[in-house]
């Protein structure tokens, strides 16, 4: 089978693999059909971090189940799933906690290959999350849509989540990527009435007002701050969705927010931040890595993604087939497209 790997910075290649097995009996094969890069990949791409080469890549997919292990009973050979890189048990202290993406039963090494046409999916029982009929039933924008539940989609939902979004609040969303491009529909969902997006990118901001944004700030740094603090009346905002990950996202987010806000983040930290400026207001740091599986089901996205209710595989904006997995790379790294694609037949 073919299956996207990492070469070194800047250059991925696809390579030949044998076809995955079934390992353990709470394991399932999944033949991908639907598959993308994430913004957090760019993280090694570009040498940021290290990554071992010639290792599988990829963390979110779509794809038919071909085969089970003994115990996986609520899916079965042929079902539609969705694929969530966080491989949750259902039954540990994390998960019954509704925090799957922190998974107590989580094997090590699990989450990478979804870039290829197999996968083996490890806890399959109750992590995937089962799709009416096939993918022939849907179009190919509701495929993406039911491919940003994998991650992108339930991880801006988080942030939301997180923030204790209520009814009525003001929102600020940092970071005009696919995660918080998506943050601002999670902002949606939960009621929020002014929804503030930080955005430098046209084609971004289009897009955020689409998903729901009512102000875009273009501004950048102590500018945004003071833009934001006009258009609330020198408030501030209820809360505020960190989306990139960089420490002077976590430092803005400060100056964002109002006493006793929550900021949540859930882009991956380049390094840790200092948080201290935020005793002084009373203000919450929360996030981490998603929970996709509770979200999906317990929350409503799948349901909202069925019903057309949200459209967020708008995200996607250029497709490409395995073999250009290259070119879905560097479209990102470029920021030609906000998320590449892969069509996997």
């Amino acid at each position: 089978m073919k299956s996207a790997v990492f070469v070194e910075p800047g250059k991925m290649e696809v390579r030949e693999f044998s076809k995955p097995v079934i390992e353990k009996p709470t394991d399932a094969i999944i033949h991908v059909v639907r598959a993308c890069v994430c913004g957090s990949d760019l993280w090694w791409y570009r040498g940021i971090s290290k990554r071992e080469a010639g290792s599988t890549t990829g963390h979110e997919a779509i794809g038919i189940v071909e085969e089970v292990g003994s115990e996986v009973t609520n899916v079965k050979p042929g079902d539609f799933v969705i694929a969530p890189f966080t491989h949750g048990c259902g039954y540990c202290a994390a998960c019954k906690a509704g925090f799957d993406g922190n998974c107590l039963n989580r094997e090590s090494g699990a989450n990478g290959g979804y870039q290829g046409e197999y996968l083996r999916f490890t806890n399959a029982n109750w992590a995937l999350v089962k799709v009416p009929g096939k993918p022939s039933d849907y179009s190919e924008d509701q495929l993406k849509s039911l491919l940003t539940l994998s991650d992108v989609m339930a991880t801006g939902y988080h942030a939301a989540y997180n923030a204790e979004i209520k009814p009525g609040y003001t929102v600020a969303v940092i970071g005009d990527g696919a995660v918080g491009l998506c943050g601002v529909i999670g902002a949606k969902l939960l009621g929020a009435k002014r929804i503030i997006a930080l955005s430098h990118h046209e084609d971004r901001a289009k897009l955020a007002t689409e998903f729901g944004a009512t102000d875009i700030i273009s501004e950048r740094g102590d500018d945004a701050v003071k833009k934001l603090m006009e258009l609330t009346d020198g408030v501030g905002a209820d809360a505020v969705l960190e989306c990139v990950g960089a420490t002077s996202a976590i430092e803005q987010a400060g100056q964002l927010a109002i006493p006793g806000a929550i900021i949540s983040r859930v882009g991956i930290p380049e390094v840790e931040p200092k948080s201290n400026n935020l005793f002084w207001k009373n203000v919450g740091l929360r996030g981490g890595l998603a929970s996709v599986t509770t979200h999906d089901r317990d929350h409503g996205l799948l349901d909202a993604v069925l019903n057309g209710e949200i459209n967020p595989g708008k995200v996607f904006t250029k497709s490409f087939s395995l073999d250009d997995v290259q070119a879905a790379y560097e479209a990102m790294d470029k920021r030609e497209a906000i998320k590449s694609m892969l069509v996997i037949e």
